[in-house]
């Protein structure tokens, strides 16, 4: 039983090491990530991310209240999961 757990605590180590926390703050410029739930007929050439978002608010859980360049807010919070940081 002890050889599965320090087994289990090598593999969560090794994640570990790889995974690295994305923090983002007030004023921060980020792409947001496209979903592309509606068909193109561009193909390969449609765009991934649309253009920087400020962000407004970050919370704890990940979440960020995005603004575009115009000051207007989006209509709802997105994951930290679905931007990156955008170096201008």
């Amino acid at each position: 039983m002890s050889h599965e757990r320090l087994h289990q605590q090598r593999m969560k180590n090794a994640f570990d090491k790889k995974v690295r926390s994305r923090k983002f703050h007030e004023g921060d410029l980020v792409l947001k990530k496209v979903s592309h739930t509606v068909k193109d007929n561009q193909g390969k050439w449609v765009l991934n991310y649309e253009w920087p978002f400020i962000v407004k608010r970050d919370f704890f859980g990940g979440a960020l209240v995005l603004t575009n360049m115009d000051g207007e807010e989006l209509p709802s919070p997105v994951n930290s999961d679905v931007v990156k940081r955008y170096y201008a």
